[in-house]
């Protein structure tokens, strides 16, 4: 059997020819070598932990279960399981379906979107960032930010319940244009008729790819290349003029003028002046020049030039025009006529907006404005029509109510009074995961909106997290905030102290800032690097310890694997041997031979 790396390496290589069409990808599955590089990519993942529709979990996997899934390959007897749906609340209140597939279609759930993304991913419009390596909401923010300088208008796209609607035959039809394997296709079409589990009761997929499967959003990517296709392509139809014949404006140059003439005349008469006569010069220099930069260099307004910028991020998308309100409607019309006629998906209308670029649009958390300052910086407008991003409000106060680390109460005069509260369903964790815990939520937030420029308003944010962290210590000691203080702060710093192997360690508040960043691109390493396919190895990866075939506990060799998972190291007592073997080596598994497996599970391994 073939390298699994080299054969996908292949793949991402031949992609780059749009005519070549692949064949014979189906045989793939047949290696057990690529079945344990998924099982290394997806094995860390808390979620394999949680049962699917078939009662079980990653725990337990090993060489047979493999063997059983290659062989219901060979002889097409495979039929994944309906994913099991559960519902997560959204941000506005409402209710996401979430589908949870069994452990063994997200190993070849895994196996299939490695192929997939090899062949697509070199092949993907640069104007895409979801769900894609290398790419992120951050790579999106930072292209609105470099090229949606001087929009006028701002269209927030949206599309109504996308991967709920995504028509299983033009899925198809998309993907028998670059692969001529029917089997392969096959293969897709029992993942998007699988159907799914609601309260017991199986319910038939018609339309859609179940948000929670390893294989959506790649599919879901395939399937709107075909729409960033076509915006690259009206954008070329939809721009009109160039830079050099979008002319200054008269009463620019009139004033351009007027500077030009008194800087020669001041020039040709300068060695014969007085100071007095100079410093009047230079003051009415000054003036001109001031005039000058107080009326826009161009027209805003001239029909003669226009353009469009566009970004994706999954079914979110974002388009800046240049041009009159008149052509954004029209682009928002045709937009909504390809999505409607070619990919049978709508727009949704409450969130598809025509936003003036001068108020804020509202993207991937964000909200986005085009600066209209005309006030000079060292002589230059420098941030004229520049894109700025900004943090809002609500986001980081919509996280401390959510965490329930604020309390608001209104007063009698109906202001509303901001208060710290503790956080009761921490008091029982130990010193040091509290304030992780309040550690990791605050890098999150700044993480995140590092990129605004009003992101040094995390400080409210961290005052309130920090001071809730105190009220729920004094909550677990019983204690005010000047005691507590007094026994946790080093130099004037909150800080917990803990016992390692290697000694005594110490874990600061974080203190460090909340600075805006800046982010480079990334894109050129993605796009002409065929080698960018790997797999994360551990120390010693879980696939060599498989094929080891032997038992880390009872040490026999040559014998059958199961491997055992545990969703998290915490959750561990550390009171059983096993468990003190798993917690010094930090490890979420542990290699076992049948038997060791069945006794851990019985209770009787030790």
């Amino acid at each position: 059997m073939r390298n699994p790396l080299e054969v996908l390496k292949s793949l991402s290589t031949k992609a780059c020819n749009s005519k070549y069409r692949f064949q014979r990808l189906y045989r793939n599955l047949y290696n057990p070598e690529f079945y344990l590089m998924a099982y290394q990519n997806i094995y860390a993942k808390p979620g394999n932990m949680t049962k699917g529709a078939d009662g079980q979990t990653i725990d337990g996997m090993g060489m047979e279960r493999i063997s059983k899934l290659i062989d219901s390959m060979r002889n097409h007897s495979y039929q994944p399981n309906p994913a099991r749906r559960v519902y997560i609340r959204k941000a506005n209140g409402k209710m996401r379906p979430l589908g949870i597939p069994s452990f063994d279609d997200k190993l070849v759930q895994e196996v299939v979107r490695m192929m997939l993304e090899s062949i697509y991913e070199r092949t993907f419009s640069r104007l895409s960032h979801g769900f894609r390596p290398n790419r992120s909401c951050h790579t999106a923010l930072v292209q609105i930010k470099k090229e949606f300088t001087g929009a006028k208008w701002f269209v927030e796209g949206d599309i109504k319940g996308f991967f709920d609607n995504i028509d299983h035959h033009i899925m198809v039809d998309t993907l028998r244009r670059r692969i001529d394997d029917e089997y392969f296709i096959a293969l897709i079409w029992k993942f998007l008729k699988a159907g799914y589990l609601e309260d017991w009761k199986f319910h038939n997929t018609y339309s859609g790819t179940p948000q929670g499967s390893i294989i959506s959003p790649i599919l879901s990517n395939i399937y709107l290349d075909r729409f960033d296709k076509h915006m690259e392509k009206y954008i070329k139809s939809f721009d009109r003029g160039t830079f050099p014949f979008h002319q200054r404006t008269k009463e620019y140059r009139f004033w351009e003028y007027k500077l030009s003439v008194k800087r020669k005349e001041t020039t040709a008469r300068w060695n014969g002046m007085f100071d007095e006569e100079k410093q009047l010069a230079l003051q009415e220099i000054k003036a001109l020049k001031t005039s000058m930069q107080s009326v826009h260099c161009r027209d805003p307004f001239d029909p003669t030039f226009r353009r469009l910028k566009y970004v994706r991020y999954a079914d979110d998308f974002l388009v800046g025009i240049i041009g009159s309100k008149e052509d954004a409607v029209q682009v928002k019309r045709d937009i909504g006529n390809y999505l409607r006629e070619t990919l049978k998906l709508e727009m949704s209308e409450e969130k598809t907006l025509i936003t003036h670029t001068a108020t804020k649009a509202r993207f991937l958390g964000y909200d986005i404005c085009v600066c209209r300052d005309q006030q000079t910086h060292y002589g230059r407008r420098s941030m004229s029509n520049r894109v700025l991003l900004y943090m809002p409000q609500e986001k980081w106060l919509k996280k401390l109510l959510a965490y329930k680390a604020l309390r608001i109460k209104t007063d009698r005069d109906q202001k509303k009074i901001w208060r710290p509260k503790h956080r009761r369903y921490l008091v029982d964790n130990d010193d040091l995961e509290i304030l992780k815990k309040y550690n990791s939520e605050i890098l999150g937030m700044y993480n995140y909106y590092r990129l605004a420029h009003n992101v040094s308003n995390l400080q409210s944010f961290k005052y309130v997290m920090e001071y809730s962290m105190y009220r729920t210590f004094c909550l677990k000691y019983q204690c005010s905030i000047g005691k507590l203080k007094r026994k946790y702060c080093i130099d004037g710093k909150f800080a917990v102290r803990y016992q390692t192997t290697s000694g005594e360690k110490t874990l600061f508040l974080y203190n460090g800032g909340f600075r805006r960043q800046e982010m480079p691109d990334t894109r050129p390493s993605i796009d002409n690097n065929p080698d960018n396919i790997s797999v994360t190895m551990a120390r010693t990866s879980m696939m060599d310890r498989i094929k080891a075939c032997k038992c880390e506990w009872c040490g026999k060799g040559g014998v059958s694997i199961h491997m055992h998972h545990v969703r998290k190291l915490k959750d561990l007592k550390g009171k059983r041997a096993w468990e003190k073997v798993m917690v010094a080596r930090k490890r979420k598994t542990m290699a076992l031979c049948v038997s060791c497996h069945k006794k851990l599970h019985a209770g009787l391994l030790d």
